[in-house]
Parts: C-alpha cells; structure tokens; sequence
C-alpha cells in the first residue's frame, strides 16, 4: 500500500534542535523515502525485470542457476539479488499420464519476517534488538497444468493470481521428467520492467449475446461486451473492430429469406481489459422464426493497439 492509498497526504518529517528522537522517527524517515520510491517506480515503469536475474539450465541438469540481478513488481518495490543462487530442480517423476511437469522459476519481494537478522545490538537499559535485516528475494518453483484451452497455468490459484498482478515476476520455464531437466529452460515468459517504445498490438475475437432495443420498424440497437484482458494491456488502447458472420439467410430453395444492413461497429466505454460495442442493424425482411437471426451467430473481431 503506498502512501497515496494509505493517508491521502504526504507529511515530510523535521527536526529540532534538543528533540528527542524515537526509533519510530527515524524509522519513518526511511519508510517515507522507500514510499515516495515506490510510488516513482509504481507510476513510470511496470513489474518485470530491470537487469540481471539470467537463468541457465540445460537439458539433463539437476538445478538452475539465477544470476545477480534487480526487478520490480506491482507495487513498485525492488527485488535485488546481490549473489549467484543455485536452485534444485523440483523433485518430481513426471505427471500422471507419464509426461514431464511444467514449472515457472518466480521471484517475489520479502517482507521482513521473511528476512534473516544481519545485525544486532543491546539496547541502553533494553533488550538487544535488530538492527540490520539482510535483503534477499523469495524464489519459488510454481506447478504449472494445462487448462481447458490448452495453455499452460499455475495450478496454485493464489500463486496464479499473484503471477496475473505482478506481485510475483516470472524468471523462467522448466521442463521436469524424472527429477531432471527434458530442455534447456525457456526464458520466453521474462517480462522487461521497462516498456517497449514499439506499439504494442493484440487481437482476438469471441462469440456475443446481444442486449436488443427496438429503435424503429425494421430497426434495431445491439449492444454487447467485449472481453480483451487476454492481450494483457497496461493502457486502454486503441481499438478496431468488425462483426464477423452472414448477413443473409437463405431458404429451401436458395432464395433469400431474410438479410439485415448494419452498420459501423461503435466502440464505447473503453478501457485495458474491454470495451462495450453498439451497432445498428436495418433488417430487409423479418426472419421466419427467431432462431434464424443471422447476427446470434456474429462474432467480434477486434484489435487493439496500445
């Protein structure tokens, strides 16, 4: 939570002279300095990795190694690795019908219970305390499945959501048979925490329900939602859009029973995970029955540039 969402308002905190200082002064010097960083990195950039972090595993090999390196997640918080670190490959045999085991190599920022003690010192008339906590980032092997449409997801929800919000920051893939690698590791899931200066471009295209108002005889007003949080946009983008589907219905003997004129697509509401599509349509001659309306099996192809 930054300070933005925690009080509304930034107070800078000062001295003078023959003030009595607290351990919670100073401490909210530096909790005000780390905030106002955060929300720098926050604001200007997007979780992924800044430098470093290489991994390297090739086929046959038992553990992976992780270079020194620094990353961002969501909240802006920095995660640095100062030293190599040797991680084992995932004891596992393979999955139940015998095929290797999918793994994501994630990186997350400690929070300080998390941390091992690096210094400490007494107290005057107190216990001894901490003084120094040593940073070092939390890696984690995450089980991946496939999913219904094929695709490889972490099996985990929590760790999945984790993965979605950029709390946790992919390093790699792996490829486990019999407790060892199949494959070099992949490294084609690593997110760059500095955007690309190239417009960023993604389509897809999905089945609609329309939402139908009469605007006039033989005149109608479809209205739908379009989901595009597949394509991952930081920002709303630009969209296009085009419905995809016949306009004609034929009879027995091949002769038109029915056509409708529509016209342009209109984008409305916007944003990075869809937009709301409006569309007039002027019907030439009415369906026979309901189930024949040509636009119920109309799809939304769209595009969007970012």
């Amino acid at each position: 939570m930054s300070i933005l969402d925690e009080t509304g308002f930034v107070e800078r905190l000062t001295f003078f002279n023959g003030q009595r200082l607290f351990a919670s002064d100073l401490q909210g010097i530096e909790a005000f300095n780390r905030e106002m960083r955060w929300l720098h990195n926050q604001s200007l950039h997007q979780p992924g990795i800044g430098r470093g972090l290489a991994v390297t595993g090739k086929r046959d090999d038992r553990e992976v190694h992780v270079g020194p390196g620094y990353a961002l997640d969501a909240l802006g918080r920095e995660i640095v690795l100062t030293r190599d670190q040797v991680e084992p490959v995932p004891p596992v045999d393979s999955e139940d019908d015998g095929q290797s085991v999918f793994f994501d190599l994630a990186v997350s920022y400690p929070d300080d219970g998390q941390l091992a003690e690096a210094e400490t010192r007494d107290g005057i008339c107190l216990p001894r305390g901490v003084v120094r906590l040593r940073e070092e980032p939390i890696l984690c092997w995450i089980r991946l499945k496939r999913d219904a449409t094929g695709n490889l997801s972490p099996v985990d929800p929590l760790l999945r959501q984790q993965l979605k919000d950029g709390l946790r920051i992919a390093l790699a893939r792996a490829e486990v048979l019999q407790c060892r690698l199949r494959q070099d590791v992949s490294l084609a899931e690593r997110r760059s925490a500095r955007p690309s200066r190239q417009p960023y471009i993604a389509c897809g295209g999905q089945s609609v329900s329309w939402t139908t108002d009469v605007v006039s005889d033989n005149v109608l007003s479809l209205t739908t939602d379009v989901d595009t949080s597949s394509a991952g946009f930081l920002t709303t983008p630009c969209y296009s859009v085009r419905l995809d589907g016949e306009r004609v219905a034929f009879d027995d003997n091949h002769e038109i029973a029915s056509f409708v004129l529509d016209g342009p697509p209109n984008v409305l509401q916007p944003s990075p995970a869809g937009f709301k599509l409006n569309v007039l349509l002027s019907i030439g001659q009415a369906p026979a029955n309901a189930e024949g309306n040509p636009w119920d099996a109309w799809r939304a192809v769209w595009m969007g540039v970012e």
